[in-house]
């Protein structure tokens, strides 16, 4: 795996990591979770349902402003452009899973 993809994967897990520690300490999971699944559901729509790991980095490079542009559409709680990068690499995460080329 190329080194940069690598440290791609990285920032997605470090952003998962980060968003489950939230998820425990603030009353508002089901908020968080719906903010996740809106740009899981836009990553679905943009990278289709058969991708490669290397495709998916490819829709990072222009994820902060779509991710914010499908999240502000959805009436998040407050303060949500603080979480911005922590949903957007906790969902590319989650996305990266299903790649034809998933390795843990």
């Amino acid at each position: 795996m190329p080194i940069a993809l690598d440290q791609t994967r990285r920032e997605w897990e470090l952003g998962h990591r980060r968003l489950q520690q939230e998820l425990r300490e603030t009353p508002r999971d089901e908020a968080l979770l719906a903010e996740l699944e809106t740009v899981v559901a836009e990553l679905r729509r943009r990278v289709g349902g058969i991708f490669t790991l290397a495709e998916l980095a490819g829709a990072y490079e222009s994820a902060e402003s779509w991710s914010r542009e499908v999240i502000a559409a959805t009436g998040p709680l407050s303060g949500w452009p603080r979480r911005l990068a922590m949903i957007t690499d906790a969902a590319f995460h989650v996305y990266s899973r299903g790649s034809v080329d998933y390795e843990p």
